[in-house]
């Protein structure tokens, strides 16, 4: 069982469906298969689109609203059904989006998610270094094997191999299609392709808007050019070629798999097999349902929710939406008011799928190093909110374009190390949108940038009052606190901030940092140990333990912690050789005090008094030419020194 899925893949970009851009590979594999070119996402975002794939599930019955959140464990997903029947299970997958840490590698023997090129951190990998890998699994994977291979490359920014690069305004995006066809070539040639014994399905999770209806990229609109994804079910003497102009639906995709495998289905999912439809070319296909809270998680505006069912497509928003799609597919003409009847229709069929129930809890939302690597991939509102919005009262996205461009300006500012700049355009959007979360939330940030904790201060509880649930404003919110020298509101902030992510070692090492401030050391200690236990490879933790130990008065574990370090980090890189060596002279370790004190660097906060310490040990010794040496360091570091010095009958001759 081969699954393909590629990112931000609209219909229109493959030759099969526009008869443009010739894409060969996929052109082959749709016309030996079964063909959907206008398939409906459920979610116009990378993860809850690829969970509804593999769960069979609509994202709001997962509560999945947005990239960076988690999946629950409650749900099996594809890969752990099949794994269960005793298939062999691999993903190579190309975006951060799906990296393990969001959830869907349950189920997989091998979860590929190396992004990481040798220049450094990466947050994509190109289709060719994905397809290389899973060739390389592929070669050697008992039967029966199921491969989930994900490609991210037509995501923004488009940047395809210039061999790839097509002419017109949509060049680069058609270019990055050409190039992710070339590596689904590769792999399906390194299979053997055709083989009677192999299924495979290729699937996008949702589309790109290019412009059209003032959007540039997906996630924000429902409109059909970032829902319409293509849909391929290709299985030799098994399903036969064809192509339904259908609305078949992701949530289809699980359950007709393991129909085709012959598999039982999947509990309580939305989606429905196809097999019938693959087998006669026709079949009813229930309602598709699609929504987006992006407006809602990033900026506090209107989500949107729609039905999409035969011809007819219902938007529903503070000024909804009706389109007979069929006539007017590029939704240009509103029919709402001249189709109230068939509008009704469609709002009741809106809310029986949303009062199904909910099926599975999101597990919290991602810390906020990863909702910085989403943002920097364009997802403002990574992360999500457990806040259900009002119903009524908020503001509609289709008028706040001119507000999203001066978000878009700010944040792209701030993203680029400049806080100054940003600032004026998030100031013009609140003198507009005054509880504007994503402006309230950077504008924050950029003034603690700027060293104004006090200013950023309002901003940021304001954030956390109309979102308790976002963990990013909760986070900054405790930094400002700390900054400003209010450490003890900053541990209750930090308190909630590991309620909401109790697996984010950042969030426990906050937590104990306030604490240490409030005077709370012990507590402090607490917190630390279970950010070093999370996250046990990292050495910012650890050292920041030992120094909560030792403010505690645990001596021995503080030297103990740093000792793990220095053995960590490397005893030349280790940056608290000073401390480590002073902290063995207080435990009466004179020796082993020694060659760590020597190791001390002058950049090391603790190198004055590590060299005084050295020039003790030193004189004790009857060395007094190193003595003399170790004091003048100190001195010349720190004059103050010399009182204490002239104090001390060990040292007072080496003054002379």
């Amino acid at each position: 069982m081969l699954l393909i899925t590629v990112d931000t893949l609209r219909p229109d970009a493959l030759g099969w469906v526009s008869g443009a851009n010739a894409t060969p590979a996929l052109d082959r594999l749709a016309r030996d298969g079964f063909r959907f070119p206008a398939a409906v996402a459920p979610v116009p975002l990378t993860f809850p689109s690829h969970a509804a794939i593999f769960t069979g599930l609509l994202p709001r019955r997962l509560q999945l609203r947005d990239n960076g959140q988690l999946l629950g464990g409650g749900t099996a997903t594809l890969a752990e059904v099949l794994k269960r029947r005793g298939y062999t299970t691999a993903a190579f997958v190309s975006g951060y989006p799906v990296a393990s840490e969001f959830g869907l590698d349950r189920g997989f023997d091998r979860y590929d998610d190396r992004l990481t090129q040798e220049s450094g951190e990466e947050l994509e990998r190109p289709a060719r270094a994905t397809t290389k890998a899973a060739i390389v699994w592929l070669k050697t994977a008992p039967a029966p094997w199921f491969a989930w291979i994900h490609y991210y490359d037509p995501h923004f920014p488009y940047e395809p191999p210039v061999e790839f690069l097509r002419p017109g305004a949509r060049g680069a995006y058609d270019g990055e299609v050409a190039s992710v066809d070339r590596s689904v070539g590769d792999l399906r040639s390194a299979l053997g392709e055709p083989r009677r014994d192999l299924l495979t399905v290729f699937a996008a999770d949702h589309g790109e808007s290019l412009g059209e209806h003032q959007e540039g990229t997906h996630g924000f609109f429902i409109y059909d050019s970032t829902i319409l994804v293509p849909l391929v079910f290709h299985f030799p003497g098994r399903v036969e070629a064809g192509e339904s102009r259908a609305a078949a639906r992701l949530i289809d995709v699980a359950p007709t798999i393991l129909d085709l495998l012959g598999l039982p289905p999947l509990q309580e999912a939305d989606g429905v097999s196809l097999a019938s439809a693959l087998a006669r070319g026709q079949q009813r296909i229930p309602p598709a349902y699609v929504e987006t809270y992006q407006p809602w998680t990033s900026y506090g505006w209107s989500p949107l929710h729609a039905v999409r069912h035969e011809e007819w497509k219902l938007i529903a928003a503070p000024r909804s939406e009706l389109y007979r799609i069929d006539r007017d597919p590029g939704e240009e003409t509103n029919l709402f008011e001249a189709a109230r009847d068939k509008a009704r229709e469609l709002q009741i069929l809106r809310r029986q799928i949303e009062a199904r129930p909910v099926a599975d809890s999101a597990q919290g939302a991602a810390d906020v190093e990863a909702l910085a690597k989403l943002r920097s991939l364009g997802y403002l509102g990574g992360g999500g909110s457990s806040v259900e919005p009002p119903i009524h009262g908020l503001r509609d996205p289709k008028d706040g374009a001119h507000l999203r461009d001066l978000l878009t300006q700010g944040d792209l500012a701030l993203r680029r190390g400049n806080p100054r700049s940003a600032l004026p355009p998030f100031e013009a959007v609140l003198r507009e949108d005054s509880e504007n979360r994503f402006a309230l939330l950077r504008s924050g940030t950029a003034l603690l940038l700027l060293g104004r904790a006090e200013s950023a201060l309002p901003r940021l509880e304001k954030t956390a009052r109309l979102d308790p649930t976002r963990a990013e404003a909760r986070s900054l919110l405790a930094d400002a606190l700390i900054k400003s020298g209010r450490p003890q509101p900053a541990a209750q902030e930090a308190m909630e901030l590991t309620r909401l992510q109790p697996r984010s070692a950042q969030a426990w090492a906050k937590l104990g940092t306030a604490l240490g401030l409030s005077g709370r050391p012990g507590e402090a200690v607490t917190a630390l140990t279970r950010a070093v236990e999370l996250e046990p490879e990292d050495p910012r933790w650890l050292a920041r333990l030992a120094f909560a130990q030792h403010a505690a008065g645990r001596l021995e574990n503080a030297a103990t912690s740093l000792a793990r370090l220095a053995e960590r980090t490397g005893e030349e890189r280790f940056p608290h050789a000073g401390a480590l060596g002073i902290l063995l002279v207080q435990l009466g370790e004179k020796e082993r005090a020694r060659s760590w004190l020597a190791r001390s660097r002058p950049e090391e906060g603790d190198f004055p008094q590590a060299r005084l310490e050295l020039a003790i040990l030193e004189a004790e010794r009857g060395r007094t030419d190193g003595a003399r040496r170790a004091l003048r360091e100190a001195l010349a570091a720190a004059p103050r020194l010399r009182s204490r010095a002239q104090a001390d009958p060990r040292l007072a001759p080496l003054l002379r």
